[in-house]
Parts: structure tokens; sequence; C-alpha cells
């Protein structure tokens, strides 16, 4: 099973959603004031000429990510990949780390935009890509910044997370492409595929576009753009949750999962 993973699963889980500005203004009101959409500050340029305000946002969301738990949806499908001969591999647009958080083998997780946990020098100096494990952010109540701002171990100057931003030209993407090498020599190695897709769009269609190309049945999931066009798709228009909810209760009909299992998942779901 190849797990296509975009916004909407993390939504699912509590993380807010960052496409609708009145929304990420009441979370982030610094940015409000300067009337900064999230293509703005989302941005290497607003590293430059707004280092507090950009990290505000990003360190805001680190400490975030960091506290936040992964959705019931995550461990239904680690337990539905562990019954399978070839088990799972992710493919994602998230940058929160929230697989690798639940339990999801590191190796088996493509997180094509970078993550958050992991941080490089704004100006590429040593082309190095390190953890982001020792930065503690502290944001004030206005989303900016405040002590010392996260520098490259190597020439000192500003750092920024390791993700791809809008108009970056400047992303290290070596992590990602290790990732990438991995996955190629997994699904070369698949017989019979199966996509499921969760939570992704059609604003940045990377991971739609990607799940697409592998030419396989897909379950497409997705509370308003679950259509698919493939004649072997299937459309759950529905939130993570609810969806992988009642694919549980289906496995658990063919006995594909044991009742033992499906108690260890504590998920309340109307079913699919």
């Amino acid at each position: 099973m190849l797990i296509t993973a975009g916004a909407g699963l993390g939504v699912d889980s509590g993380l807010p959603d960052f496409r609708g500005n009145e929304g990420m203004w009441r979370a982030y009101p610094a940015l409000g004031r300067a009337r900064m959409g999230f293509s703005d500050i989302a941005c290497p340029d607003a590293f430059r000429q707004h280092p507090r305000l950009a990290w505000g946002f990003y360190g805001h969301r680190l400490a975030m990510y960091r506290t936040t738990e992964p959705g019931a949806a995550f461990q239904i499908l680690k337990l539905i990949a562990s019954g399978l001969p070839d088990g799972a591999f992710v493919f994602t647009s998230n940058v929160d780390g929230h697989f690798q958080k639940a339990g999801f083998d590191p190796t088996r997780v493509m997180e094509c935009h970078g993550s958050i946990h992991h941080l490089q020098c704004m100006d590429g100096c040593m082309n190095d890509v390190w953890t982001a494990e020792a930065l503690v952010p502290n944001v004030d109540g206005g989303s900016l910044f405040i002590g010392e701002l996260p520098a490259c171990p190597w020439c000192k100057g500003l750092a920024r997370p390791n993700i791809l931003m809008f108009g970056d030209h400047e992303w290290i993407d070596d992590r990602m492409r290790e990732q990438c090498s991995r996955l190629d020599v997994w699904r070369a190695s698949v017989e019979r595929l199966l996509v499921l897709e969760i939570g992704a769009g059609t604003a940045i269609p990377t991971v739609r576009y990607f799940g697409e190309s592998q030419d396989c049945p897909i379950i497409r999931i997705n509370t308003t753009e679950a259509q698919t066009s493939a004649d072997r798709g299937v459309s759950l228009p529905m939130t993570g949750t609810e969806a992988m909810g009642g694919i549980a209760a289906a496995l658990l009909e063919t006995g594909f999962l044991d009742r033992q299992q499906m108690s260890t998942l504590q998920l309340a779901h109307r079913g699919a």
C-alpha cells in the first residue's frame, strides 16, 4: 500500500488549516497586522525581510507539531500496513513529521516538501541539513520569535526550516532525494499496489499527481474533492477518521483485522 497524504490528514488530527487568511490571522496576529497571507510568510524572502515574524510562524508550528498527537487514522493505516506482505510506504507533502511520530518506519516515509524538524542555512553555505531537535522556540502572543534566532552552525548566519517554500530556489533537497531513492527501490519490489490517498487536494497537487502516476487502483479520501478520474478509483467524500474507521470495520468483517486489534484503536466513527 502506498499512502499518499496531504494537509487534510493533519487537519483531522487537530492541526490548523492555513488556506484561509482569516483563520490564520486569528492564530498569528502579527501576520494579520502586516496583512501577510500564507504564501507571503512561507517563502525565503520573509526570513530575510522579517526574520522574527517568519521564525515566529514556523517556531510556533514546530512547537505545535511536537505536542499534537497524530489522529486515529494514522493508527488504522499502520495496523493495515502491518498485515500486508510488502507493508506500506508513505509519500506526503506534510512537514509535521506525524507519520514518524505515529510509529511508521522513518525509512519508509518520503516528505516531498521537506520537514520542519530539520534546518538548513539560509545561504546553503555547506549544503548541510541538520536536526531541529535542540531548538526550543519562544514565541510571544503576537507571534514574534523571542531571543536568539536559529543560526547555521557553520557560518553563524540565519538558519531556516528545511522545507520547500513558495518561490524557493534555495531549498536543500538532499534528504528528500534519499527518501525518494528508498521509495523507488520499494516500489520496484511491489507487484500489486494500492494507492490510498488521504487529505490531498488540488490547490498544490503534488501528492495527487504522484498517486495517479502509479497506474494502479486508488482510494481517494477527501471531504470536498474526492472524485477520481481513474476507472479503478474509489471516492470517499469524508474525513480521514471517518473513512479509515469505515475501512477498518469492513476489514474486520473480512477477517483481515481481528477484534483484539480493533479494540486497541479506540476509534469513534460513522462508517464508510
